[in-house]
């Protein structure tokens, strides 16, 4: 995820977090599962608030510029990409990538940093996609509407259960894809 020496521990919060929200992300649970002691993270980070932080910057970091790289238009026209980011968060599910972006989108209800970090996050996504979308001919208020109404797909329809099968999700992601698509 980094490039440091408190990769590890990061890493290791993360994957605490996936698997049980920001109360499970304490100092003992992350040595006993690096197999470690919790010295060697005293010496990387003052305390577990140092920790919260530094995944927060990671996170928010890691999908800034996830969401730059992927609405680039570098070969592609803006229709071409849209299409290839609703491919992206709706035909291959990344569970542990959901599972963290839930568990800090959790955490950001009772805490004003990580609400922070997941406002830029968004921002950021908003205006990338708006960006496709003025691209495509859009005005600025229609494309900042149909934005919206992109991530309100993408992250909606993962978290929705449907008892009709997998065919049956791919042809509703596919029609509704087909609406954020239109040109209007």
């Amino acid at each position: 995820m980094t490039g440091g020496g408190g990769d590890v521990w990061i890493e290791a919060g993360f994957a605490e977090l996936a698997r049980s929200g920001i109360a499970g992300v304490r100092v003992e649970v992350l040595a006993k599962a690096l197999g470690v002691t919790k010295g060697g993270f005293y010496r990387r980070f003052r305390d577990r608030a140092a920790l919260l932080g530094a995944m927060l910057e990671v996170w928010r970091e890691g999908r800034i510029a996830a969401i730059e790289q992927q609405a680039s238009l570098s070969g592609a026209t803006a229709r071409e990409r849209l299409a290839s980011l609703i491919r992206l968060y709706s035909e291959r599910m990344n569970t542990e990538g959901m599972a963290i972006e839930l568990a800090i989108r959790q955490w950001a209800r009772a805490d004003d940093t990580a609400a922070a970090a997941v406002a830029s996050v968004d921002t950021a996504r908003l205006k990338n996609v708006a960006q496709l979308y003025r691209a495509n001919g859009l005005t600025a208020e229609a494309a900042e509407a149909k934005a919206f109404l992109f991530y309100c797909f993408v992250f909606g329809q993962s978290l929705l259960f449907l008892d009709r099968g997998q065919r049956r999700r791919a042809q509703l992601i596919a029609k509704s894809a087909e609406k954020l698509l239109d040109e209007g």
